[in-house]
């Protein structure tokens, strides 16, 4: 497994954590990332799991201005993880926390030095695909995100609930989180989207509209995003699965 040595000249890789979302969905009258899978915040297991990797030195988390529920879990955290933890306030929209997580990096991330970006609501990232992601970024100049291959067939509708065509899965991928991209490629593609008032639903595609191919990493599906609580007992039996492995 590589370490922090190996990457950005040796000063390691920085994730960002974009947790400024309300998490309507759910329904939960809390932020879902601050929901409890198996005693403990969501918010805290995908910090985990982001830590757990020796390349790894801090975690940037872009949080809801005045966030009432971050105090509390502040401490916990920050002695749950061995890497340097900061917070800054997220935005209204997922690209305007990112960019504001982008600008509050440390000084020493230079504008060439490859970051994560990864949702606070995927706390069942595995380490294996976390590996498999960094190690191939030396060698990557567009960036590169994890991805699942698509099992199921994919009908695409006329817009009115009727098919129209098959689409051919071999092509198609569910993109996945982290996503890894180049400080400075990242903030700039992030600021073209805003200002064309693109709808940008992830990192890989504001990278597509500045002319980046990033490269497809295959993860695990096991990945998930949580939005519905059916996802949050998902969450639970896979996280108490991998922790009796």
């Amino acid at each position: 497994m590589i370490d922090r040595s190996d990457i950005n000249e040796g000063r390691g890789i920085w994730a960002i954590v974009p947790a400024a979302g309300i998490g309507q969905r759910m329904g939960a009258g809390l932020p879902k990332q601050y929901l409890p899978i198996n005693g403990e915040p969501m918010l805290l297991h995908t910090l985990r799991a982001l830590a757990a990797h020796p390349a790894l030195v801090g975690i940037q988390l872009a949080l809801a201005a005045d966030d009432p529920h971050w105090p509390a879990l502040a401490a916990v955290a920050r002695d749950a993880l061995r890497v340097e933890l900061r917070c800054c306030e997220g935005g209204a929209s997922r690209a305007d926390s990112v960019l504001a997580a982008l600008s509050a990096l440390p000084e020493g991330v230079t504008g060439h030095d490859w970051v994560l970006v990864h949702d606070a609501a995927r706390p069942c990232l595995s380490l294996d695909d976390l590996e498999r992601l960094i190690a191939l970024l030396p060698g990557e100049t567009d960036g590169a995100i994890l991805a699942a291959p698509m099992a199921d067939m994919v009908k695409q509708d006329d817009g009115g609930g009727r098919i129209v065509a098959t689409l051919p899965r071999a092509i198609l991928w569910r993109a996945l989180t982290p996503q890894a991209a180049r400080r400075g490629q990242l903030s700039d593609a992030l600021r073209d989207a805003t200002a064309a008032g693109a709808d940008i639903t992830d990192e890989a595609s504001a990278l597509e509209l500045i002319g980046l191919k990033p490269r497809l990493v295959a993860g695990r599906g096991d990945n998930l995003k949580v939005t519905e609580s059916a996802d949050l007992r998902m969450a639970a039996m896979l996280l108490s699965s991998r922790d009796e492995d």
